[in-house]
């Protein structure tokens, strides 16, 4: 079937008709690099990852163009190093590596750009310069602004009106605004924070402009598909249209993707709540193709609750996949991939469905007919899983095992007797010879988990 996305701008599933289907170009808002990423930002990369894949599929691995952004110039950034006491350069540095590991971690593939937002600031103060000039933006206390209220579509995406979107949201209130709506195009820079020269003095860019820039840099001004987090949507892609379309007087993206929030356990995740989840952490417990899994077992623009019984279900899955491998001599083959799961990402990428897909044809295998097998594998293959030996799936982690787990078992539960018998000596004593041997114990609500050091 043809490709029919949903977009955010028109509120319905469309079908996609690329401006090009010799470049058919998308845009995705990639991480802030002033810490790990955490399960919501792995989100994203999984969801257009395989956006990415089923474009190429269609259109031919060279006829597409996937930018995903790093900004490495914020003011959470600047706060971040300055508690870390450490240079700017190095913080960002060193998590844009954490970014890619997990990235690869997830296996997601690597997109045809990856700009830095530090590498494109002239072109930004272009786009500042030309929206002052047809007076869109004003200069106010070495702050360039612009006048929301003077872009007629502000509002559009979203699907609010001005007032509603300023009352819902943290729409800073300065002095130096016109109005409460106006954003910051670009602000001036203290003697410790990073900055650049500009016809306005020496400040650093807005959040807002250096999508705009880069996008139409690699992209051009006009392109198929801009996406993100659905968390993107008020204030950063609203401003994003506003300041592309007043700068270029043409249409800024064709669709507009956004995938929904992840919570843990039924909650929202966040760090006062001892729930927040990095991907590193996960690492230390889980493959990466477990966490895809669980991440596309949900449909990309519903809210995905994140649990613990849902990681250990999809590694059962996996686990039975990669048993199969090990069972079979095989090769993936692109042209045996299932119709069924390309139909299923056809149409709005119902990886939920896809997956039902793939669970009916793994019930097929058992004929040990090897085109049922082969277009089985190949399909999970397309998805972004299967993708080790079996060998090396069903050997993971037990190299990081003195013990074996019926061991660690055996030993939780002897340690859960001292405990009931008030020997906290002992209990202690087990909890630090695992610790020493690599198993770091976790006691919640009357259960104890285990997972690798």
């Amino acid at each position: 079937m043809p490709l029919q996305i949903y977009d955010t701008f028109s509120n319905e599933k469309k079908l996609f008709e690329p401006i090009d289907p010799s470049n058919v170009r998308m845009y995705v808002c990639g991480p802030t690099v002033y810490d790990f990423p955490h399960v919501g930002n792995a989100r994203p990369v999984i969801v257009f990852d395989l956006l990415f894949r089923l474009l190429r599929r269609i259109y031919g691995n060279d006829n597409v163009t996937y930018v995903r952004n790093i900004t490495d110039v914020d003011d959470k950034i600047i706060t971040a190093a300055s508690e870390n006491n450490e240079d700017i350069k190095s913080l960002t540095e060193r998590t844009i590596k954490f970014f890619h590991d997990d990235a690869d971690y997830i296996g997601a593939l690597k997109p045809t750009f990856e700009p830095k937002a530090t590498d494109y600031i002239n072109d930004m103060i272009d786009i500042i310069s030309s929206l002052i000039e047809k007076d869109y933006a004003y200069v106010s206390e070495d702050n360039v602004l612009f006048s929301a209220s003077k872009f007629s579509k502000y509002g559009q995406l979203s699907g609010k009106n001005l007032e509603e979107m300023i009352a819902g949201s943290r729409v800073e209130v300065e002095s130096f605004k016109r109005s409460s709506s106006d954003f910051v195009l670009w602000k001036p820079s203290k003697s410790s924070e990073p900055g650049w020269d500009s016809p306005w003095g020496k400040g650093r860019p807005g959040w807002h402009i250096e999508c705009s820039a880069m996008s139409e840099k690699l992209l051009g001004k006009n392109f198929d598909i801009h996406g993100g987090g659905q968390d993107l949507i008020f204030p950063h892609h609203e401003n994003e249209i506003a300041q592309s379309e007043c700068a270029n007087n043409e249409k800024f993206a064709n669709f507009w993707l956004h995938n929904g929030f992840v919570n843990v356990e039924g909650n929202k995740m966040s760090k006062s709540e001892g729930n927040f989840v990095t991907v590193n952490q996960l690492k230390q417990k889980y493959q990466g193709e477990v966490i895809r899994l669980a991440m596309i077992s949900t449909h990309y623009r519903q809210p995905l609750n994140w649990t613990e019984n849902n990681l250990i279900e999809c590694k059962k899955t996996l686990d039975k996949w990669y048993q199969l491998i090990s069972e079979n001599n095989f090769s993936f083959d692109n042209e045996k991939i299932s119709s069924e799961v390309i139909n299923a990402l056809e149409d709005d990428l119902n990886t939920p469905k896809a997956i039902s897909v793939l669970h009916q044809l793994y019930k097929d295998c058992k004929s040990n007919d090897r085109n049922t097998v082969e277009t089985f594998l190949s399909s999970a293959n397309f998805l972004g899983m299967l993708m080790h030996t079996s060998s090396e799936w069903l050997s993971w982690g037990k190299e990081k095992l003195s013990i074996d787990e019926k061991q660690i078992e055996l030993l939780i539960s002897e340690r859960k007797s001292a405990r009931d018998n008030g020997n906290f000596d002992k209990a202690d004593k087990i909890r630090n010879d695992l610790e020493h041997k690599g198993i770091l114990l976790e006691d919640n609500e009357g259960k104890t988990t285990w997972r690798f050091k």
